[in-house]
């Protein structure tokens, strides 16, 4: 039980502090909670098929391969994970009525990245114990965090905008290769020192949902 609340504790610490940021127009608490449910486990069923079929179209049987190892990475790892939180965001949030500013976009695509970070936790903690429930905690959970709120900033302008499907897509890029940067470092941990190329990819994302947050709060259309 204790593992259990370690694993879900930096989920809901994030939940919060992302919900406190929607500043003018709060969501209902009912759709977030359908969001966070459909993120752990729609995406994660999306994620778990595509990663079957990706085992035949692309087989990686190199794990000393840095290139091999990138495809992981960023068309793999990255692009799958993302795709699969990207199409509830899509396709269930976005076409809400109450996704009515594009701060909006930020907030449900963190909510679907939380849910889909809390079974992704919660196996890998079960599994590892306490100390990795310590370090996913500070680095795989907040990365979920970022890579959602970068996509959700630009899904947020697409839904006020004429070029939807352009600012869908670049949502859904940017996710991915900050995804792809940050796994990719930590895949060829076979070469000395290189994991700290992770930790720099997720300061400058955080950097990023940092600046992608304040924009969309100072451009909120209830911000009067």
């Amino acid at each position: 039980m204790n593992l259990l609340l370690l694993a879900i504790a930096p989920i809901f610490i994030i939940i919060i502090y992302i919900y406190f940021k929607d500043k003018y127009e709060k969501e209902p608490k009912r759709l977030l909670f359908y969001n966070v449910l459909l993120g752990a486990f729609i995406s994660i069923a999306i994620t778990s098929i595509l990663y079957y079929a990706s085992d035949f179209i692309i087989p990686l049987p190199n794990e000393t391969s840095i290139f091999q190892q990138f495809i992981k990475a960023f068309f793999v790892v990255g692009l799958i994970e993302e795709f699969s939180k990207y199409v509830i965001v899509r396709y269930y949030a976005q076409r809400h009525k109450e996704f009515d500013e594009p701060f909006d976009g930020i907030i449900y695509a963190v909510m679907v990245s939380m849910g889909f970070a809390a079974t992704e936790n919660i196996l890998y903690v079960l599994h590892g114990g306490y100390q990795t429930a310590l370090i996913r905690a500070f680095t795989a959970v907040p990365a979920h965090a970022t890579f959602g709120v970068l996509m959700g900033y630009f899904m947020g302008k697409a839904k006020f905008s004429n070029n939807k499907i352009s600012l869908n897509l670049i949502g859904l890029l940017a996710a991915t290769m900050f995804h792809g940067a940050y796994d990719f470092f930590l895949f060829i941990d076979f070469v000395p020192g290189i994991w700290i190329g992770a930790f720099i990819s997720l300061f400058i994302g955080i950097f990023f949902s940092q600046k992608a947050i304040k924009h969309h709060q100072k451009n909120s259309n209830f911000n009067v």
